[in-house]
């Protein structure tokens, strides 16, 4: 079954790839690795706002962590003109969650991302990853995302 497919299956149709919010580029491809930019939280009904520990769930949180890794697979989908048969492993995640410094479940955040992308991927979409703490971030929103990619030439 094609990536596209479990996406359909889940209901979710991925997005055109978000543009960049300041001066960089969305990704950068080197050989095989890609490289992905921070990816925020932003759902159909815009930016998903708020800060862990201060009145945002953990299970919020998570699902804002999914959008990102949506928006991630958008600009692999992007980087790889279309064909996300390309996609051939996750390689990295690194996840920012906005929080109090008391908050101490930024990996149960980040696993709104991760689970997704093995659900999606199966073994592919296993990767190593880091998970912290970030006094704010752009826009106010909940979660950002990077993630480093192998893909197909």
């Amino acid at each position: 079954m094609t990536i596209t497919a479990r996406l359909a299956e889940r209901g979710i149709t991925l997005p055109n790839a978000p543009a960049p919010a300041a001066n960089y580029v969305p990704f950068v491809l080197d050989g095989t690795t890609l490289y992905v930019s921070g990816q925020i939280s932003q759902g159909p009904d815009g930016l998903i706002k708020g800060r862990l520990g201060d009145g945002m769930s953990v299970e919020d949180g998570a699902a804002a962590a999914q959008r990102c890794a949506i928006s991630l697979l958008a600009q692999v989908n992007a980087a790889c003109g279309g064909d996300l048969s390309r996609l051939k492993r996750v390689i990295k995640l690194t996840g920012f969650v906005n929080s109090t410094a008391d908050f101490i479940d930024q990996p149960k955040v980040i696993n709104g991302a991760s689970d997704f992308l093995v659900a999606v991927l199966g073994d592919a979409g296993r990767h190593a990853r880091s998970a912290v703490s970030a006094a704010s971030l752009p826009l106010g929103v909940a979660v950002e995302i990077e993630g480093i990619f192998e893909i197909s030439a």
